[in-house]
């Protein structure tokens, strides 16, 4: 994920215009990072390195809303993407049945 060459006008939480340089390239305005930095998730059935990869994958703006409950989630290395929910996802982990990162990062964002 290169979030160094990516930049957002529009938030990915809210849709409202991004100002500043920083936004633009978080692809979130500070009150809806704020929000989404604060959501209340259990992590409980997660490892670590998943959530820092979910983490990651929001701070990136790698996961996109798409409708209703689903987001477009782009693959670690970049290449592919992937429709997930907090409930299930089409990434190689997802589709065997297994909790994935992106399944979380869903989770995240709809909870904040």
């Amino acid at each position: 994920m290169n979030a160094a060459a990516t930049t957002h006008t529009n938030c990915l939480r809210c849709g409202r215009t991004l100002t500043s340089a920083k936004s633009q390239a978080a692809g979130y305005g500070p009150t809806c990072a704020r929000h989404i930095r604060r959501a209340q998730v259990d992590l409980a059935d997660y490892k670590p390195h998943q959530v820092a990869s979910a983490r990651e994958l929001i701070e990136d703006g790698a996961i996109v809303f798409l409708r209703s409950v689903v987001f477009i989630a782009v693959s670690t290395d970049g290449t592919e993407t992937y429709k997930t929910a907090p409930t299930a996802c089409s990434c190689p982990a997802g589709l065997k049945g297994s909790r994935c990162y992106h399944q979380l990062a869903a989770r995240m964002l709809l909870a904040a």
